[in-house]
């Protein structure tokens, strides 16, 4: 934690010296796109993509899932892909699912999470995949699937829905490979997940 801290203590000194203006950030947001992933601490969206502060409106969950819109049971996920569609106007929001998800290889394996309540009550209203057995080195399709089922999910939320239908909006399905770096995105013309 001290690490953190440090860095944070010297972070506005660092910042000016590398030529960083944040105060124009002080005057709002408009991000290009949201993206949706995994709490995962391997997977850090700015590394990926490239984004620069105000360029990413983040939403992460445990196995980047996202809930099916239920007006009668607001989430902090719902209120996230509404604001960034309603009042930001993102253009894109990518769901990018990950290589060793230890959500989706929990669901696959069948693994008894007795012991962690919330973490079973969250994968099994998240997630459509049923326990296959699959190697926990081999979760690239389950997960592919996974995200695939979580753009289905966006449909779901009203704003979302309309915006897609207006062509205003485009979802995008990616798949982040923890041990090489590799980006890869879904074709759904060829319905298969290929390098970006």
């Amino acid at each position: 934690m001290q690490g953190f801290i440090d860095h944070a203590r010297t972070f506005r000194r660092r910042a000016a010296q590398d030529g960083h203006t944040l105060r124009h950030l002080a005057e709002g947001q408009s991000p290009q796109a949201l993206f949706i992933t995994c709490s995962d601490s391997r997977i850090i969206p700015s590394a990926v993509t490239g984004a620069k502060p105000g360029d990413l409106f983040e939403m992460r969950t445990a196995g980047n899932i996202v809930p099916p819109h239920r007006p009668s049971a607001p989430s902090a996920e719902a209120a996230t892909i509404e604001y960034a569609v309603e009042v930001l106007g993102v253009a894109d929001i990518v769901v990018c699912g990950h290589s060793h998800c230890g959500a989706v290889g929990a669901v696959v394996r069948g693994e008894d999470l007795t012991g962690l309540p919330s973490v079973r009550d969250w994968l099994a209203d998240g997630t459509a995949l049923t326990t296959g057995g699959e190697a926990s080195h081999d979760l690239a399709t389950p997960v592919q699937r996974h995200v695939l089922d979580q753009l289905e999910k966006l449909h779901t939320h009203p704003s979302v829905a309309r915006r897609v239908r207006e062509g205003r909006l485009g979802l995008h399905g990616w798949f982040y490979e923890v041990h090489t770096g590799a980006v890869l995105t879904h074709r759904p013309d060829s319905d298969v997940f290929l390098p970006l």
